[in-house]
């Protein structure tokens, strides 16, 4: 087992170990109004080098951690977890603190930046996701008592909630500029499904921001020379089996595109 593994394992072990011995509990010595907390500030981040395997399994469910979390979005339950964690090593190896404004999550990369809307009373906050939870079904989102003050979670003990997330102006910029590719593609028979073209570069790149915001990921700007004039096609792909390209198209109709096909590229 690999020292990387290794770590991520024993920060579950003791994650399961302890959740049947000690009862979570708010802080006594907590005075901040919700309105006085402040949101954690989005920066540019790296994956970090612990928290982050393909896959793992908890109480016999196996979850696959995302290659991007470029434009996810979900809706489901939050919740909170306080003094029975602080100070302990979060998955992502960072110590927990649950003054600051942080939260956990099964899936995404991490760390990511999150918003989390809490529906139950309108109010807003942004969290630094560092760790891995929450592990009860229907929860997607574990927060810190610092964040689930501010959300007003901490009093409810959980909330119907919907997150998104929240990148920097740089992080988008490199996102979009590494979506730009050469057309044709050389290196072997290609399948994706084709959402647009265009006849200017500015309204390509908005409308594949726009696909990005809506969640799909692969999605590709494609240059292509036509007669001496640049064509812009935004496609999404490459995709593994035509199967996966149909899903992919019925969701994009589901979602109002319109002029949708699936193409080959060699």
């Amino acid at each position: 087992m690999t020292a990387l593994r290794y770590f991520f394992v024993a920060s579950f072990i003791f994650w399961l170990t302890s959740c049947g011995q000690v009862k979570d509990s708010a802080p006594t010595n907590y005075s901040k109004q919700w309105d006085e907390i402040p949101d954690a500030v989005p920066v540019p981040v790296t994956r970090s080098k612990y928290g982050n395997p393909g896959s793992y399994e908890v109480f016999g469910k196996t979850y696959y951690v995302k290659d991007s979390a470029a434009g996810f979005k979900q809706k489901g339950i939050a919740s909170w977890y306080g003094n029975k964690f602080h100070g302990e090593r979060t998955s992502s190896g960072e110590k927990y603190n649950m003054y600051d404004m942080t939260a956990a999550h099964k899936t995404l990369p991490i760390p990511v930046f999150v918003e989390v809307k809490n529906h139950d009373n309108g109010r807003k906050a942004v969290v630094k996701v560092n760790d891995r939870g929450p592990f009860h079904e229907g929860r997607i989102i574990d927060l810190s008592y610092a964040a689930a003050t501010k959300l007003g979670v901490a009093k409810t003990g959980t909330a119907n909630v919907s997150i998104r997330v929240v990148t920097t102006a740089q992080e988008e910029n490199h996102q979009r500029s590494a979506a730009i590719v050469e057309s044709p593609v050389s290196d072997g028979d290609k399948l994706y499904v084709q959402v647009a073209a265009f006849n200017t570069e500015e309204n390509a790149v908005l409308h594949l921001g726009k696909l990005q915001g809506e969640g799909f990921s692969g999605v590709r700007l494609h240059i292509e020379s036509k007669k001496g004039k640049a064509i812009y096609r935004i496609r999404i792909g490459p995709l593994p089996s035509d199967h996966v390209a149909k899903q992919v198209a019925s969701q994009l109709k589901r979602n109002n595109h319109k002029n949708i096909k699936i193409v080959r590229s060699n």
